[in-house]
């Protein structure tokens, strides 16, 4: 997009809000969305083929619990996936499954994130499973964002938004409380995910992040990946 794009543009300060309204950082939960394995990421098609793809899912995922674990911020952590398969490696890997009720992807965050709540959930991050690059430091960036946002809003709700490469996207999202806004993701969805911030009043930041701004989805996103991560993912992926 171009440089004045609305994911450039920050919404203006915060108002102060409630007590019931206070964001509060005690209790993050991470909330990870996951596709089904079978014919999930397609695009890839003329590159990967079906296995080859599932390895590739398989990985990514793995990888994204394993450095939110490292990580040690999360008080729990959510998978929500319509494939039983994904549901049981969430299990294996000590996280959450959420059995997806609802065909689309910000349905699905909701659900997960209603179950977050149930449990306990002050804040939640959203970060989907197609980051190849997602890393333990990346995370922290984040969290380290969300402190400043708390700290600048005097008791403001706080969302931070990861942007992905191209800006237009988001690739985490972080809300205190956890309903403060909807999730919105897709196209334009980081531009969404601000305008409604400001709505609300939210004290707001947004993180640009090379770890977190990558997301796997076409042959030119594979193209710009290193065979050796690539390798390495798909490792992870086949193992048993």
């Amino acid at each position: 997009m171009a440089a004045d794009n609305a994911c450039d543009r920050m919404p203006p300060a915060p108002y102060h809000v409630g007590v019931d309204r206070a964001a509060d950082l005690s209790r993050l939960h991470v909330i990870v969305p996951v596709r089904a394995l079978e014919g999930g990421k397609a695009r890839l098609g003329g590159a990967l083929d079906a296995e080859e793809r599932e390895e590739l899912i398989v990985g990514m995922l793995r990888r994204l619990l394993r450095e939110v674990a490292a990580w040690g911020r999360a008080a729990a952590v959510e998978v929500v996936s319509p494939d039983p398969a994904v549901l049981a490696l969430a299990v294996r890997e000590g996280a959450t499954p959420v059995a997806q009720g609802d065909q689309g992807l910000n349905a699905a965050i909701s659900q997960a994130r209603s179950v977050a709540m149930s449990a306990g959930a002050t804040a939640i991050l959203v970060v989907p499973a197609d980051l190849p690059l997602v890393s333990e430091q990346a995370l922290r960036r984040v969290d380290d964002a969300a402190d400043a946002a708390l700290a600048a809003g005097r008791g403001a709700p706080v969302v931070v938004v990861a942007a992905a490469d191209a800006r237009s996207g988001t690739n985490a999202l972080l809300l205190a409380p956890p309903d403060v806004i909807d999730p919105a993701f897709g196209e334009e969805s980081c531009g969404a995910h601000l305008r409604a911030a400001s709505a609300v009043g939210a004290s707001v930041r947004l993180v640009t992040d090379p770890d977190l701004g990558f997301d796997l989805d076409t042959p030119d996103d594979l193209d710009r990946l290193d065979p050796r991560v690539l390798a390495e993912l798909q490792a992870l992926g086949a193992a048993p």
